[in-house]
């Protein structure tokens, strides 16, 4: 049974689950296509964070123009463009034994693309979600369910793996951020052109 989080309530995904390395983190949505007509295009994507909550360098960000982490730790698993159908619309691989030491953080987060110039936003989105589930057996560990927390942000920090000792732990943040992928890329230090 997964255990269902609330926001920012933290779980351990190692400590029952001794061995564990390979986790997907699933994230999805669902939109109101009647509030603005036009296709929505939500992009999911994982910041790898040292301890001063910043990249270390350009590749520490994982998202649809850089699928994979040099060190193979973490794989963006593509595009997904609509959001249509169940489940996770878009899904990052993680290594937990395979994400460099210096990483003590990961951030999930889902922007929506050219948000300003469609006149779209999070209060436009429903059923937002991310889970995390036992790639290996596929068991689910967890859920958090965001919630109508946004209505004017166009991006959004869904939760965070962190290390915590010899632990992988997850927070569920539901924080959201106006000025889409570039307030996001801004925050966590990687350059914008």
């Amino acid at each position: 049974m997964p255990i269902s989080l609330k926001k920012g309530q933290k779980v351990s995904i190692t400590k029952d689950n001794p061995g564990l390395s390979k986790v997907v983190v699933g994230l999805g949505w669902d939109v109101n296509a009647f509030d603005t007509g036009g296709d929505f295009d939500l992009d999911a994507a994982a910041f790898l964070l040292a301890d001063t909550g910043k990249v270390s360098g350009q590749e520490d960000f994982v998202f649809f123009g850089n699928l994979t982490h040099p060190s193979g730790g973490v794989q963006h698993m593509g595009d997904n463009r609509t959001g249509a159908g169940e489940g996770d619309d878009e899904q990052i691989r993680v290594d937990l034994s395979s994400v460099p030491a210096q990483i003590t953080k990961i951030a999930f987060t889902v922007t929506i693309y050219e948000a300003e110039q469609r006149r779209q936003n999070f209060g436009q989105v429903n059923n937002a979600f991310i889970r995390i589930y036992n790639e290996q057996t596929g068991e689910e560990l967890l859920r958090y369910d965001l919630g109508e927390d946004f209505s004017i942000e166009t991006a959004a920090v869904f939760g965070e793996l962190y290390k915590n000792g010899n632990e992988w732990k997850f927070n569920a943040i539901g924080s959201g951020y106006q000025g889409g992928l570039g307030a996001l890329c801004a925050n966590f230090g990687v350059e914008v052109e």
